[in-house]
This record gives C-alpha cells, structure tokens and sequence, in this order.
C-alpha cells in the first residue's frame, strides 16, 4: 500500500517537470461555456495545478497543528483568485502577467522545499500575490464568454479541491518522508523557472 501510495505522489511530480501544457492567455484554446468546463480549466493547465496544489503543501508542511492554522494559504489564494479573476473579467491591464504566473511556480515551490513558516495574514497575503495573476489570466479568457460567472465558479471549486489535495498531501509527507513534498517543489520551481526562461527568450 505505501508503495503504491508513493507512486500515486510521484504522478503529479512527474507531470509537472515536463511543463508541457499551459494555461494562459495566449496559449490557452480552452473555449469556456459552463461550471464543469471551468471546473476542469485548472487540471488541463500544469502551472495552474502545480501552484494550487504547492500552496497546500507548503501550508500544511508549516503547520504546528492540524486545523484553521492551514487554511490561510488557501483561502488567500481562492480569494484574491476571484479578485483577479474580476479585474480581468473588466478587461483592466496590468502588465507581466505570464511573466509573474512562472515567477509564482518559481515562489511557491521554494516555499515548499524551505518550509519558510508565515502564520495567518502573511501566508494569506503572500499566496494572495500568486492567486492574483492566475485570477487575471483566467478573466482576460473569459472576458468574451456569457456564462463566465459559471465557469468561474466552476474554477472556484477546482482551486478548493487542489489546495485540498495538497493540504492532504503535504500533511501525510511531513516527518520522515518530508524529502517527497520537498521533491515536489523543487520540480515545481524548475517547471516555473523553464517557464520564464521560455518568456524572455
């Protein structure tokens, strides 16, 4: 069972290092039309997955305690998502989008192989800057779509169960096995850093 459990966890590093599939403006043909295809937007996008889910790792690997204390990650990132997400819906123009997305894969992986420790608003505020140009990525796509709202929610819902999964995630791997989650994040920083590197070339 533990084999086939550290099996199961290598899947989504594995994919992730290939930094293969994008899901931006730009490069991104998804056509949005509804919940379910918001819901599955995050999980046909790599850098999308790849935050959501290091967010939760880095959260639950830094708690002292199973609880709220984990949550504020999170509910940062959801939240300043739909901000983003409102801004770009509104067509409002802020520049580096893509460049600050890979530069969030960058953050969020060495935050996982650090286990820096913020508590409350700041691991809030932090995953917040992440959530932001993620949010405005996902609004400039929908900007033209009548059912954006749904495929929002949709959205929503995806970005709680991958935080979910890497709270879950990260809190089976702490102790002994705490080398896995901090594997996972170095592929997610080089799968951000080959993202960039791409963008400024």
């Amino acid at each position: 069972m533990r084999t086939q459990f550290n099996a199961l966890l290598a899947l989504p590093l594995l994919t992730a290092a290939s930094g293969s599939a994008l899901a931006h403006t730009g490069v991104d043909s998804h056509t949005h039309i509804g919940f379910m295809t918001g819901f599955l937007h995050p999980f046909t996008g790599l850098d999308h997955m790849a935050v959501m889910v290091a967010v939760g790792l880095w959260s639950a690997l830094v708690a002292r305690q199973w609880g709220r204390e984990m949550l504020w990650g999170p509910l940062g990132f959801a939240n300043v998502l739909l901000a983003g997400a409102a801004l770009g819906l509104q067509g409002v123009a802020i520049p580096a989008v893509e460049p600050m997305i890979a530069a969030s894969l960058i953050a969020a992986g060495l935050l996982v192989v650090s286990k820096l420790a913020l508590r409350g608003v700041w691991a809030a505020a932090l995953a917040g800057v992440f959530a932001l140009f993620h949010g405005l990525a996902h609004g400039y796509e929908l900007a033209n779509n009548v059912n954006a709202f749904p495929a929002l929610a949709g959205m929503l819902c995806a970005t709680v169960l991958l935080h979910a999964t890497g709270l879950a995630m990260g809190w089976t791997l702490r102790g002994a096995q705490g080398w896995v989650a901090r594997a996972m994040g170095a592929a997610v920083a080089a799968m951000g850093s080959v993202m960039l590197l791409t963008q400024l070339n």
